[in-house]
C-alpha cells in the first residue's frame, strides 16, 4: 500500500505491542527516510551512532533520549535533533510513538 498523496493519520498506522518496539517506514528514499516507532514502556534502544542527523518528533508519550551522555526528557509536541556520528540511546519513560526523520548528507 502506497502512503502517498493521502492523508496520514499516524495514530492509525502504527499500534503499541505489549513489550516491543514497533516501527513503519512512511518514506524511503536515497536522500532520506522517515519512520514511525511505537514502543512499550519501558522498551529502549541501547547508545549507538548513526552517519546521518536524525530529527526525532515525540507525537504521544514521552522519552529519554541521551545524546553524548546528556539525558534529555521530551513529550508529545517536542523534538530533537541527534546529530550524526554523536552516541545516542532512546529509552520510554512510558508508552511513546515519535517520528524519526534521517536526513542523508552528500
Amino acid at each position: 500500500m502506497s502512503l502517498a498523496s493521502q492523508i496520514l493519520k499516524f495514530s492509525d498506522l502504527i499500534q503499541y505491542q505489549s513489550g516491543s518496539i514497533v516501527s513503519k517506514v512512511i518514506v524511503k528514499q536515497k536522500g532520506g527516510n522517515v519512520t514511525l516507532f511505537a514502543f512499550d514502556a519501558g522498551q529502549e534502544l541501547s547508545e549507538h551512532t548513526a552517519p546521518f542527523d536524525a530529527l526525532v518528533q515525540v507525537l504521544d508519550g514521552n522519552a529519554q533520549i541521551t545524546i553524548a551522555g546528556e539525558p534529555f526528557e521530551v513529550s508529545a509536541g517536542e523534538s530533537i535533533l541527534m546529530p550524526a556520528g554523536i552516541p545516542h540511546a532512546l529509552k520510554a519513560m512510558k508508552r511513546f510513538t515519535m517520528l524519526l526523520t534521517m536526513i542523508r548528507g552528500e
